[in-house]
């Protein structure tokens, strides 16, 4: 497929979810802010840089685009989970396993709640429900789990993304979520838990929640139509006028916190900006990991970061390379870079540039291989970025290892403290 192709279909500057065909079969299910300018990025010449050969590959196969408009960003997040659930397409899961989703779940209690559930607990517990997955030879592999929650919508492949969308949702609908317990009082005073006394209206609130995230905002506003009339007749004023404040708050989302492209390129000839990470442990045991930054050929303190990483119980520098990067990743509020430094051979380059491709963000990434000294001998990446930084990234590489070693021996020094009991 071609961009002359794309520019032919005069796809609309509006938010709405984009599916990649070959033929009849469905190859990619994706949403937009712009479905015009997001469609077009898959036409970039550095697009194997940018979002990985996997894209790549899906891009070259696909023979044609159709799309749907949505009334908000929002509404694009649900309806892309929908679809992509109900078409299972390949390139959308072939290489982020279930596991690593994310779903929201309304749990089965007499006030249920609310809470978002990674994948691998739900597959722990068999609590997946029904799904075919096709792959492009035309066989499928099935799977099958039972649900022990009420409802279960997902997957979404973005969890700081749902995160977000659940907040939006909780100021149009109050719900109680896995926290409401210990903050309650709290809540209520901020409009994020209802009036608990009122069993039927929070549970027409937690039916409202289904509704929406099964892509039924039309049936949402119909309904609250008849209740907002139904409260008026009977001279329940105050209730009458909250319903209106829902019906509002759908009719206008607000949805900003949403509003930010998909894949976030970052044009390296304009920001300086250099992140590099290290991994340090000794046996696997006080694993840490660390980001330092090199602004101007200048190292800036401030800016550094430590990470005890959580996830790794053995000597695995790839997976807690992982681990921090996806941590890093998700503070939006910081800074991004204009190119990535890690320090490894190439499983430690593919490891980041897949953290990067399935979080949707654009970085350049480099590795730097070391000899059996620690010194470095080899950058593997795009040689252009490694001929243009080199000196840039020796020095964060090192600064990195510095820095790493550090935290590693003053956390291994606090673990050998004795215990005053």
């Amino acid at each position: 497929m071609k961009l002359d192709y794309l520019k032919k279909l005069k796809m609309p500057d509006k938010p709405g979810v984009y599916f990649f065909l070959k033929g009849k079969q469905i190859l990619y299910i994706g949403k937009a802010t712009s479905l015009r300018d997001r469609t077009k990025s898959y036409f970039s010449k550095d697009l194997i840089h940018t979002r990985g050969p996997l894209v790549l590959d899906m891009a070259f196969k696909a023979d044609r685009v159709k799309w749907e408009v949505a009334d908000s960003v929002l509404e694009a997040l649900i309806l892309e989970a929908n679809l992509i659930k109900k078409h299972q397409p390949y390139y959308n899961t072939k290489e982020k396993d279930d596991k690593s989703f994310n779903y929201v779940c309304i749990t089965k209690e007499d006030l249920p709640r609310v809470i978002l559930v990674r994948g691998k607990l739900l597959q722990e517990h068999g609590n997946f429900s029904h799904f075919t997955r096709q792959n492009p030879t035309g066989s499928d592999t099935v799977k099958n789990f039972r649900a022990p929650y009420a409802k279960v919508f997902g997957p979404y492949t973005s969890g700081s993304q749902l995160r977000e969308a659940l907040n939006i949702i909780r100021r149009i609908f109050p719900f109680l979520d896995d926290k409401s317990k210990n903050y309650i009082q709290f809540y209520q005073q901020i409009n994020l838990v209802p009036d608990l006394g009122n069993k039927k209206l929070y549970l027409q609130n937690i039916n409202n929640i289904k509704l929406f995230f099964s892509g039924k905002k039309k049936q949402i506003l119909r309904n609250l139509k008849k209740e907002m009339k139904a409260y008026a007749k009977e001279r329940e004023f105050e209730k009458a006028g909250e319903v209106k404040r829902q019906i509002f708050a759908l009719q206008h989302i607000n949805d900003v916190a949403l509003l930010r492209p998909e894949s976030r390129i970052v044009n390296s000839d304009t920001n300086s900006r250099i992140e590099a990470y290290d991994i340090a442990h000794m046996g696997g045991n006080n694993m840490v990991g660390v980001m330092i930054v090199i602004e101007e050929s200048e190292a800036n303190k401030n800016e550094y970061r430590k990470f005890n990483i959580r996830t790794q119980s053995g000597a695995n520098d790839t997976g807690a390379l992982i681990e921090v990067l996806k941590r890093r990743l998700t503070h939006n509020e910081w800074a991004y870079p204009a190119l990535i430094v890690v320090d490894g051979g190439m499983a430690q380059l593919n490891a980041g540039r897949s953290v990067l491709e399935k979080m949707r963000i654009s970085i350049p990434i480099v590795a730097v291989v070391k000899d059996d000294r620690h010194k470095a001998k080899a950058i593997l990446g795009e040689e252009s970025l490694v001929a243009k930084y080199k000196k840039s990234i020796l020095l964060a590489n090192s600064e990195a290892h510095r820095f790493a070693i550090a935290f590693h021996k003053k956390k291994r020094g606090k673990s050998f403290l004795p215990r005053l009991d």
